[in-house]
């Protein structure tokens, strides 16, 4: 599902929108990008972030951080019909960074049942819980792990941990290989 925005071409020298006209302001989560077809990637998003999301369209929500859901965004969610899925992982400072290899494992089983997209993928600012996430599923689509690395890095930039590194290279994708990867999976990117 893709969706068309029309963007409109503002003269900052006169903001006021035209009589009967009503600006939309569409502002991205910190980090946001699309990861494939019905996954998206992005830091916490607050309510400036809301008009963005409902153009997504979205279905469910992993959120990667153990604090609890901030409140209005537990009712933008019930408003908008999409489902949260909380995986609490802890976010250390290196050099104690401890990633549940399990967590991560069950938190891919979410993300590849087509039937929860489109699906956001978010911790606090998007670079290591998430990066960490999205370079495991990269690995079930047979990403070299050079490629997984530089995904990982243009998130994270300066704060890019190698232990997280380390996690995406020894995580195990036995267990999911034969999870269903209907969405883009089918192209190899090295």
């Amino acid at each position: 599902m893709c969706k068309k925005i029309e963007v409109a071409v503002v003269d900052h020298r006169d903001p006021s929108p035209a009589a009967g006209e009503e600006f939309l302001h569409f502002t991205p989560p910190l980090n946001f990008a699309p990861v494939d077809n019905g996954i998206f990637r992005s830091g916490f998003p607050d309510s400036a972030n809301f008009s963005f999301l409902q153009t997504l369209g979205l279905r469910s929500i992993i959120y990667l951080c153990p604090e609890p859901y901030p409140e209005a965004n537990v009712e933008f969610l019930k408003s908008n019909g999409i489902k949260l899925f909380q995986f609490g992982i802890e976010g250390y400072k290196e050099p104690f960074v401890y990633i549940p290899e399990e967590t991560v494992r069950e938190a891919l089983k979410v993300l590849l049942d087509v039937r929860n997209h489109p699906i956001l993928i978010h911790c606090k600012r998007g670079k290591h819980r998430t990066g960490c996430l999205v370079g495991c599923l990269r690995k079930l689509q047979r990403w070299c792990l050079s490629s997984i690395f530089d995904e990982y890095q243009r998130f994270a930039a300066a704060k890019a941990r190698v232990s997280d590194q380390r996690f995406m290279e020894l995580f195990d994708i036995s267990s999911l290989k034969n999870a269903p990867l209907t969405f883009s999976f089918s192209k190899r990117i090295c």
